[in-house]
This record gives structure tokens, C-alpha cells and sequence, in this order.
């Protein structure tokens, strides 16, 4: 029976290239000369920890991580920014999750929308991906299309396609 799996998967090492070049991007931008700027990866946590002057500079900086990511072809949805903080040397922080994977939440949407369908077709949650599985391969193919077209909060991949 034809079946793929819906997964949302985060490539660190592309994550750690669009970084690096955001450091560089920072290195040359005249508005970040004197002043104190770092961005550091946690690949363990799947966090991002931001740290510079001001809050325009930390949209600046956020917004040169975002096409630095659309540059190296990893999503902006899997960019989870958290609240910009003080710090007790005048700057600000923030925080930025990475998602991997499709919480419980993501994966009953997904599952609602495939039911909506009314193709004959299951949908499976499994950990962090959804398993949909039916007769016909055009089927599947529909529900990909749909999917694309869905206005999500996860970037989604298609993989584990069995006929």
C-alpha cells in the first residue's frame, strides 16, 4: 500500500553556514562597527543565542539571519524569536528556537485538513511526523499539493515515499 511520511527536518549544518554568514555580513556593515555583537549556535539545544546593542540592531540582525537562511534554503518558519531582553551591560539579548520535527499540535492540523479531503487515505501521528498511507498514489500526490498550498506554521518535507 503507498505511503509517505510528513517530517519537518532542520539541516544544522546549513543553519551553521547561514550564521557564519551573518557573521560576516555583521563584520562588514558599517551601523555594527564599536559595538559589541555575537550570535552563537547551540546545536544541541537547537537554539540560536543573539546578543548586540540596541533593539534596531537586533531587528538588523534578525533580518540578515532570516535571508541569510532563505539564502541557504532553510525555512524563516523554523526560526521560533523569543522576547528581546536587557542585559546588565546595556545590551539587549535574544533568544531564537530552532524547530525541528511537527509537534502534536501541527500534526492534528495536518491530519484535519487530510480528513477534510474525504480521499480514502489514513493519516498517522508518530513522534514528530505524520504517516499517510492509501491505495492510490494520486491520492498522495493530492494531499501533497494541498499541503503546499496550506498556510502552516512548519515548513514541511515529503519523504519515505513506498509504493
Amino acid at each position: 500500500m503507498p505511503s509517505f511520511d510528513i517530517v519537518n527536518q532542520v539541516d544544522l549544518q546549513e543553519v551553521d553556514n547561514a550564521i557564519n554568514n551573518t557573521r560576516k555580513d555583521v563584520a562588514r556593515r558599517y551601523d555594527f562597527r564599536g559595538s559589541t555583537t555575537e550570535i552563537t549556535l547551540d546545536k544541541r539545544e537547537k537554539s540560536i543565542h543573539l546578543l548586540t546593542g540596541d533593539d534596531m540592531k537586533m531587528e538588523a540582525l534578525r533580518d540578515m539571519l532570516v535571508e541569510n537562511f532563505a539564502k541557504r534554503k532553510v525555512s524563516g518558519k523554523n526560526l521560533d524569536f523569543g522576547v528581546v531582553d536587557s542585559t546588565a551591560h546595556g545590551n539587549v539579548k535574544r533568544d531564537v528556537a530552532i524547530r525541528d520535527g511537527i509537534d502534536k499540535d501541527q500534526a492534528r492540523q495536518i491530519v484535519k485538513i487530510i480528513k477534510d479531503l474525504k480521499l480514502k487515505v489514513q493519516a498517522a501521528i508518530q513522534d514528530n511526523q505524520v504517516r499517510v498511507t492509501g491505495k492510490k498514489i494520486d491520492d498522495l500526490q493530492t494531499i501533497m499539493g494541498v499541503l503546499r498550498e496550506a498556510d502552516l506554521d512548519v515548513p514541511l518535507q515529503f519523504v519515505n515515499m513506498k509504493s
